[in-house]
């Protein structure tokens, strides 16, 4: 009986699939009760979602990288700003990769060895956060390892991972920079008619004579992630310009406006240290290519006067309120650089203290992202400094890694740019020069818990060593 219904199935599978869907939606529309519909069609939606993601290897990063850069937090009483759905389409990918896991490639490369070692070293450091600070910061800082764990996915993904055409890298480029731009024009909304924010936000104000404003944030928790963010894609754009247009993703003209509109979201964040990012990035790129400097920066810089004039005429107290900080940045770092680096020298010397005070936790840590949420140091303290606050949560060994993946990162960025495939060299060029201007960055932030900007970064530096190793 059986082998005889199973070979009266299998031919008219389609059709017996569409009345399953009509019987099912026939039901959904038929019960009274909202709850009672949504059981019946939610599972029916991710089921279709689920399938439509695992035909191909590539689309989960599709729907991830969208997810991840457009959607806001959920207002949960979870977290700092509540919850976030992107990991679970991360988790969809690591369902993908399962699915394709004939085609991956081999995961051997430094950088694998590195950033394992360095996950590695935060999951040891989970021994002395639960000693020192109790278990519930321990798993508050579990969560974050976690996160970034997520952009370490991503990297092997994109180096190992089920791959697609040779076209693909610049398809998904391109579709991160339009996700970029689009992030950038609504902070620029968001900080010009102060809309709600989503969930959760750092607490970061502009004080002009009309008011106090919260600083652009976009759709993160916080103003330093948006501006590191679109210092990330302004170098895209410097990258762009330096080389010929078919030899990149976007136009000329694409790229003009979608710097305007970075630049523009990059000042209304107030984040002077992306600022820098942005200006050091700028500075190794044109040391690279010497002679052909001045046609790209003067379109460069083009785009910034257009961005600089624009928030002239919409805002011009804003505008010499911004001019004036970031001047003052230089100016006054003499007379008071503990009030030009924002009270960071303070909390420095804190740390500073503790470790003369206290030597030997500088050898192991006191655990991963405790200091802000745990009294042992004496005081609650945000580092705002990546690699003091390593070396005071994991010690001399995870500084130690964590310089070690540095090194490995600008290493790759820079076998890339050598290459002699132009796609190759564009991805190297890109992760390098932005890499360089993050590690300066990195000394007024702690820049590993960007978690929703780290896989896009990541992403990009595992398709310059995967195209590295095609090419080789």
């Amino acid at each position: 009986m059986t082998n005889r219904v199973f070979q009266f199935c299998r031919p008219h599978t389609p059709e017996i699939l569409a009345i399953a869907l009509g019987v099912w939606c026939a039901a959904a529309a038929l019960i009274p009760i909202t709850t009672g519909r949504l059981i019946l069609v939610v599972p029916l939606v991710l089921a279709a979602v689920f399938y439509w993601v695992i035909l191909r290897p590539s689309r989960w990063l599709v729907a991830f990288f969208i997810c991840l850069l457009l959607l806001p937090p959920l207002p949960l009483p979870f977290g700092n700003s509540g919850v976030h759905v992107a990991p679970l389409f991360a988790l969809l990918g690591v369902v993908a990769g399962v699915v394709w896991i004939r085609e991956w490639r081999s995961w051997s490369h430094p950088l694998t060895a590195a950033l394992l070692i360095f996950t590695g070293v935060l999951l040891e450091s989970l021994a002395f956060a639960a000693v020192y600070s109790g278990w519930e910061i321990a798993i508050a800082s579990l969560a974050r390892i976690i996160l970034f764990a997520v952009s370490v996915f991503l990297f092997l993904y994109s180096y190992a991972g089920p791959g697609g055409d040779a076209s693909q890298p610049f398809h998904i480029a391109r579709l991160l920079f339009w996700l970029a731009v689009m992030g950038a024009l609504f902070a620029c909304v968001d900080f010009y008619f102060q809309l709600p924010a989503p969930a959760g936000y750092g607490d970061q104000f502009v004080y002009l004579d009309e008011g106090v404003f919260r600083r652009a944030q976009g759709l993160f928790y916080e103003a330093s992630t948006l501006g590191n963010f679109c210092a990330f894609f302004l170098v895209m754009a410097m990258v762009c310009f330096f080389r010929r247009r078919q030899d990149t993703p976007l136009s000329r003209a694409a790229l003009q406006f979608g710097a305007v509109a970075l630049s523009a979201a990059l000042m209304f964040s107030y984040s002077r240290a992306s600022v820098l990012n942005v200006i050091v990035a700028a500075a190794v790129l044109a040391s690279i290519h010497g002679g052909r400097v001045r046609r790209s920066l003067l379109m460069l810089l083009a785009a910034l006067v257009a961005a600089g004039g624009a928030i002239q005429l919409a805002a011009p107290k804003l505008s010499a309120n911004y001019w004036g900080r970031l001047v003052g940045s230089f100016s006054f770092f003499d007379h008071s650089p503990d009030q030009v680096l924002s009270g960071r020298l303070g909390h420095w010397q804190i740390l500073y203290d503790f470790l003369a005070r206290e030597p030997w936790h500088a050898v192991f840590g006191i655990g991963y992202k405790t200091l802000p949420y745990s009294n042992f140091v004496g005081d609650k303290v945000i580092a705002d400094n990546t690699y003091l606050g390593l070396l005071v949560e994991t010690g001399i060994v995870g500084l130690a890694a964590f310089i070690g993946l540095n090194i490995v990162i600008l290493r790759t960025g820079w076998m890339a740019r050598r290459s002699r495939r132009p796609q190759t060299q564009f991805f190297g060029e890109w992760i390098f020069c932005f890499w360089c201007g993050q590690m300066v960055q990195m000394l007024s932030g702690d820049l590993i818990t960007y978690w929703r900007v780290l896989p896009v970064y990541f992403w990009v530096l595992g398709t310059a060593a995967r195209l590295t190793q095609e090419a080789a």
